[in-house]
């Protein structure tokens, strides 16, 4: 049940259109969110008028507004201390969008310790790739293997496995290895433990051990928060931002409307 919720809810959030392939296997397929974070998001309000509020950027040397046509990207490699880099520099190095995600090989999911899992996507087969998508998923849940391959979304690389969970085909892409922080120092090194102490602990967890049900865990604070404004909208009737007039915008000077023009000058290149 949950599972059909799920699929019902991302069906329509298709993020990206391709195949997976392996040696003379293509399926094609989509890429739909796995996860929707449970965290509540509020907009920052002007408590005159309730005006939403936009972030610039501002100069602070020159006391100013600063215009996207006068901004640049720095690298900082010390205090106060930038190596520039231009968006044509960037986009010489950026990858062309995958259209595959080529398996390079197959490996063992319990070999990937979890500290370089990332984030996770559902994989839903396309029109004439259901066949050869049940026989991949099914295959890979017996044998508990996973297909590892590159993978480029947006602007960047990934590292990925393919995997295979309750009969749907998931993504997951993973870290690589030189963003993993060492963990010298954590331990506490060797200390002497005793057979009785050792076996207190063991006994407790054993005594513990339960079969994994996320459904009996719930994010409290989120809900308490959601109680609240059902409760506040209830009692009265939200507020309303007054009108933006089209002479009051000057370009997009806000950073999401920069972000969305930056999109469009990228699409339109395409």
């Amino acid at each position: 049940m949950a599972r059909a919720r799920q699929e019902e809810k991302t069906a329509m959030q298709v993020i990206w259109s391709g195949t997976i392939s392996f040696s003379l296997v293509a399926i094609p397929v989509q890429l739909v969110k796995a996860v929707e974070t449970g965290r509540v998001s509020f907009r920052m309000l002007h408590v005159k008028d309730y005006s939403p509020l936009a972030r610039r950027m501002f100069c602070p040397e020159e006391e100013k507004i600063v215009s996207p046509d006068e901004i640049i990207r720095g690298y900082e490699t010390g205090p106060d201390r930038y190596v520039l880099i231009t968006d044509e520099e960037l986009e010489s190095v950026t990858p062309e969008r995958s259209r595959t995600i080529e398996i390079a090989e197959f490996i063992d999911m319990r070999e990937v310790d979890l500290i370089y899992y990332d984030h996770p996507y559902y994989l839903v087969p396309s029109k004439g790739g259901e066949k050869a998508y049940r026989l991949l998923a099914e295959v890979m849940r017996r044998t508990n293997r996973a297909g590892l391959a590159k993978f480029v979304l947006g602007e960047r690389e990934y590292l990925v496995a393919v995997y295979s969970t309750e009969g749907v085909l998931a993504l997951i892409t993973l870290h690589y290895s030189e963003e993993i922080l060492p963990d010298e120092g954590i331990s506490p090194g060797e200390t002497k433990v005793s057979a009785e102490e050792k076996g207190s602990i063991e006994k407790n967890i054993r005594k513990m051990m339960a079969d994994f049900d996320p459904e009996r865990y719930a994010d409290r604070r989120r809900k308490k928060i959601l109680d609240i404004l059902r409760k506040k909208a209830k009692e009265r009737a939200p507020v309303e931002a007054p009108p933006v007039g089209e002479e009051e915008v000057e370009g997009p000077a806000d950073l999401v409307a920069a972000l969305k023009e930056s999109m469009r000058k990228v699409k339109d290149k395409r």
